[in-house]
């Protein structure tokens, strides 16, 4: 009898042991939730701040080269900058159509990256994806026939990691273009 009752007892102070083990390794695991959660929040935090500087970076380096060039420019709220040199007579570019267009993409350096003369005109659905964002929202202010820039910043054309053949990581690009088509 005294065997079983110290049984009971030995068992019973066995499961405190392991309920305050597992507790203690609960608290342990939350403390370091809590420190990897603001940690997180903290590298993020950065993350933003410095996408921040490059973006008004960005921004002011394509402010520069649009007045070196004395070119009339709009820049839309998401920060591609456009302008219409010649218009064309046709209808304008809506979501659905596929656009068929020259073009030549240059660096702000000048370099020139891909043209229509080498590798043929471009030709996508608008709307669909598969071109840059910054060229998907440039053709929807276009009508057929017209000629235009697009200067489109990292974050609207190739981002971070550039197109990985001519066009380099965050790289600002400019679109010139004619817009010959637009197929229904």
């Amino acid at each position: 009898m005294k065997g079983a009752y110290l049984q009971k007892v030995f068992n019973v102070n066995m499961l405190i042991c392991i309920v305050l083990f597992a507790f203690s390794c609960n608290n342990e695991s939350q403390k370091k939730e809590r420190r990897t959660k603001e940690e997180i929040k903290k590298y993020n935090e950065s993350l933003q701040l410095a996408n921040k500087y490059l973006t008004t970076l960005d921004a002011e380096r394509i402010a520069n080269y649009v007045k070196r060039r004395k070119w009339n420019m709009k820049e839309t709220k998401s920060g591609i900058w456009y302008e219409i040199y010649e218009e064309g007579k046709g209808e304008k570019a809506k979501e659905g159509q596929v656009a068929v267009l020259n073009f030549k993409i240059s660096l702000l350096d000048g370099t020139l990256c891909y043209s229509s003369d080498s590798v043929g005109a471009k030709e996508f659905a608008i709307g669909h994806g598969g071109v840059e964002s910054g060229l998907e929202e440039g053709i929807l202010l276009l009508h057929q026939g017209d000629k235009a820039r697009i200067i489109m910043p990292p974050f609207r054309a190739h981002g971070l990691l550039g197109d990985m053949e001519k066009i380099p990581p965050r790289s600002i690009i400019v679109y010139e273009l004619e817009l010959l088509k637009l197929i229904n």
